[in-house]
């Protein structure tokens, strides 16, 4: 199925859930909306499954538009956050719920219950209730309910943010797998970063009711397209700081308080006659080196945390604090004087006042 939202909006009187968001969901496609608590992810998922009506704008199924149809008329399997399975119901009977509301003939009711359950794993499980079961089993049961509908379209509220964050990487992972063999179009809601930029063919990243990007994973984060996007998007988050490009000798300098950064001439040029411009640089992009043994930006190592392959190691350069992630090996610790360098291929450059990327569009 194809999903279009042609400039969604929603409001509550003077508060505004969502406004003129507009994208296209492919057939087969997985896409993720991300963006804080309060951004309207889940306000625009729940327009979709038909809960909430648009105040404005239209939402399509294969170009048909389903603004006034019923949720149970829609074709869809919904998996919450809070699992929603009936407590007095054993699992083979979640299961078969939607399939009962739906009058579907008992063989086939249970030909398809069984088949979903030996997908899911929980086979083993049939006569067993809620109570009973571990949160990975609750959350395989409601996604195996929103399954035996045979939906054209799934879609996913925060399903995992209630497991231990072991089992949520077990479940990403199966739930992509599943979603990628049964070819079902999919729309999850999170706010955690890591799901939608591992799980996502397409992620559409929301604040304040706006969309702020829609793209494949890789895309938001090489070339984030304003402040909000590049600073939501990396774990650990993006540096930034105030500076003002320069040429000198032919090679462009981000300069500023305590700061003379070497720039490719591609990115230089982009934000160069500007004035002041923000400079953001990931962590990875930084590289930390001991005072005596190179160039760069001198700086003192203010704190380092451990995150076991990598120290991540916050520098106080000037009156601004940079993070770098640095091998463990290099042992670096508080106090200690040293010089940074910035990848010059992979710096980013905003407008302080618009906040939209120089670089890209």
């Amino acid at each position: 199925m194809e999903v279009s939202l042609e400039n969604l909006t929603k409001r509550w009187g003077p508060a505004i859930g969502t406004e003129n968001i507009t994208l296209d969901i492919k057939s087969g496609e997985f896409v993720a909306f991300l963006g804080p608590s309060g951004c309207g992810k889940t306000t625009t998922l729940l327009m979709v499954a038909g809960i909430y009506k648009p105040t404005e704008g239209f939402v399509k199924f294969d170009g048909r538009i389903v603004n006034r149809v019923q949720p149970k008329d829609r074709n869809i399997g919904m998996v919450f956050q809070s699992y929603a399975l009936y407590p007095h119901m054993t699992v083979y009977e979640n299961l078969a719920f939607p399939m009962k509301l739906n009058k579907t003939p008992a063989e086939e009711m249970k030909k398809r219950a069984q088949r979903v359950a030996d997908m899911m794993g929980i086979s083993h499980l049939m006569d067993r209730k809620p109570s009973q079961l571990s949160g990975g089993q609750q959350q395989r049961v409601a996604l195996g309910r929103a399954l035996t509908k045979e939906p054209s379209l799934l879609l996913f509220d925060e399903p995992l943010s209630n497991l231990d964050a072991r089992l949520r990487i077990s479940m990403r992972g199966e739930i992509k797998r599943l979603q990628l063999d049964l070819g079902i179009t999919s729309i999850y809601v999170t706010h955690d970063q890591i799901e939608a930029m591992t799980m996502a063919d397409r992620v559409a990243v929301m604040q304040g009711g706006r969309l702020q990007a829609y793209c494949p994973p890789s895309e938001l984060y090489d070339q984030p397209i304003n402040l909000f996007v590049a600073s939501f998007v990396g774990n650990p988050p993006m540096n930034f700081m105030n500076v003002e490009i320069h040429r000198e000798n032919g090679d462009y300098h981000a300069q500023g308080e305590g700061i003379d950064a070497l720039v490719s001439a591609e990115r230089g040029t982009a934000a160069s006659g500007r004035g002041r411009v923000v400079l953001g640089i990931r962590p990875e992009d930084v590289s930390i080196v001991p005072a005596d043994q190179g160039e760069g930006i001198p700086g003192e190592v203010y704190v380092v945390e451990p995150m076991g392959r990598d120290d991540l190691v916050e520098i106080i350069i000037g009156k601004a604090k940079v993070h770098a992630l640095a091998d463990r090996e290099k042992n670096y610790n508080i106090g200690d004087q040293v010089r940074l360098k910035f990848d010059a291929e992979k710096v980013h450059f905003f407008d302080p006042e618009t906040e939209k990327s120089l670089l890209w569009k």
